[in-house]
């Protein structure tokens, strides 16, 4: 079921589209030359030897696997409501199942980070054989503030206009279009630490780390940032099934 019910998901999004899968690469692509263009250009910061607009898209990349699927998992029970109320199984499956369209469509993605790779002949180093443990990273805290979402997004309808304010909020919260080291040159040392309390500061960091071979990272906050999307993963799954039993009496 959960196998169906993600397919699914990946097949409507396809169907019946003019550029098909396209979209997927446009979106990342389009927001990376736009960091490429603030960010680098107008706002004059550095990217290291790696050119801005790969080094933004290698920060997008990360990011819309995260937000897709913390967006997708918060909405699933809405969206899905004439399962919920009709037939019983694993309520858990449709939260995972939801992410299976942004693992594609990350999938997509990851296929033109490695073509910019090779076009600016950049060398990751052994790094990048650690981009399954940082895409799964930011998947598992994105999954389980998901999970909490949308036990509460049940009762509650209207956090549903929440969320993608929330998301927006966490873009520009993070390193995505900009690096830690940028972020350090500008902003007080007393902050510094309150900025890296958000897990996606070092996640990102660390996902585009595997991807360029650069990057600023601390094995501490590393450390923390990972084993919080752990913590939140299991906490989230754990607040979920206990929600569920009275779903189907709410939705």
């Amino acid at each position: 079921m959960l196998w169906s019910l993600g397919m699914r998901d990946v097949k409507l999004m396809y169907k019946q589209t003019f550029l098909g899968v396209l979209w997927v690469v446009l979106q990342p692509l389009i927001g990376a030359g736009i960091f490429a263009f603030v960010f680098g250009l107008l706002a004059g910061m550095q990217s290291g030897e790696v050119p801005y607009l790969v080094f933004s898209f290698a920060g997008m990349l990360g990011w819309t696997l995260f937000s897709a699927t913390l967006t997708g998992a918060s909405m699933v029970m809405v969206t899905n409501s004439h399962l919920v109320s009709k037939i019983y199984f694993p309520r858990l499956i449709l939260p995972l199942s939801s992410a299976f369209q942004p693992v594609v469509n990350y999938g997509v993605g990851f296929i033109l980070m490695l073509v910019l790779l090779v076009i600016y002949r950049i060398q990751p180093g052994l790094g990048f054989l650690l981009v399954p443990v940082a895409a799964l990273s930011l998947l598992m805290l994105a999954l389980g503030i998901g999970f909490w979402c949308s036990s509460i997004m049940v009762r509650y309808r209207d956090l549903r206009y929440i969320i993608p304010v929330g998301v927006q909020f966490l873009l520009y919260a993070s390193p995505v279009g900009y690096s830690l080291a940028a972020l350090n040159e500008r902003v007080p040392l007393k902050y510094q630490a309150i900025y890296m309390l958000n897990p996606l500061a070092t996640l990102i960091e660390f996902f585009r780390w595997t991807l360029l071979g650069e990057g600023t990272l601390s094995l501490g906050w590393l450390a923390y940032s990972v084993g919080v999307s752990v913590a939140v993963f299991i906490a989230g799954a754990f607040l979920f099934r206990k929600s569920e039993r009275g779903f189907a009496d709410v939705i």
